[in-house]
């Protein structure tokens, strides 16, 4: 059993993954702005008020914590990139620190020809700024994240929606994985799946991944 904290826990992700831990008998902390709007997560979830951003709040919930799970949005740009500053600085250096799960965007893997999907001429200019700034956060990862352990997840840049858990699904690095049909499709409920796996038996650590069916 681990002690999972779920920065985020409130959102479409974020609550997916509390529901997955629990069900697999984890201890979860939900740490989110408004607790008291929260009641429709699980039964012995330990709801507190956190913030991802926030020194105090990474203190005073990390040392209880095997992992924490970044799973926050709606935001601007900046908002990604200073989670992941603050959680990699707070940590850094603090005995026993737990692991970092940051909850990415699918934008920011790469096309066949090696360009960011959020490069590409036909991106939708509303999804800009929250794709910039999970870019951000994951280049941060990858050159200053020295100290600790971090493991980026990325869903599939568009066919990711809620739906039915299977428990199945493929893992691949910086590029989509997609079926024969050329499509890369997840739902977030095997996405929080895939994330516990991650949790529980480690394989991607200091490093991005992604999933799909």
């Amino acid at each position: 059993m681990s002690t999972i904290v779920v920065f985020g826990a409130g959102g479409t992700a974020g609550s997916r993954v509390v529901a997955e831990a629990v069900d697999r008998g984890h201890r979860v902390i939900a740490a989110v702005r408004r607790p008291e709007a929260t009641s429709y997560l699980p039964a012995g979830v330990r709801t507190v008020t956190g913030d991802a951003t926030s020194e105090r709040s990474v203190r005073e919930l990390a040392p209880d914590a095997d992992a924490l799970v970044v799973a926050i949005g709606g935001g601007e740009r900046e908002l990604w990139r200073n989670a992941a500053e603050n959680l990699v600085t707070t940590l850094r250096g603090m005995p026993a620190a737990p692991r970092i799960i940051h909850l990415g965007g699918g934008s920011t893997l790469l096309t066949p020809g090696g360009t960011r999907i959020l490069d590409e001429p036909d991106f939708p200019a509303e999804y800009r700024d929250s794709a910039l700034g999970q870019a951000d956060a994951l280049d941060y990862y990858r050159t200053a994240a020295d100290g600790v352990s971090w493991t980026y997840v990325s869903p599939p840049p568009l066919e990711f929606h809620p739906g039915a858990r299977t428990g199945h699904y493929r893992t691949g690095t910086d590029q989509p994985v997609t079926d024969a049909q050329g499509r890369s499709v997840l739902t977030y409920e095997d996405l929080a799946v895939a994330i516990i796996d991650e949790i529980e038996q480690p394989q991607h650590q200091n490093a991005r991944f992604t999933a799909a069916y």
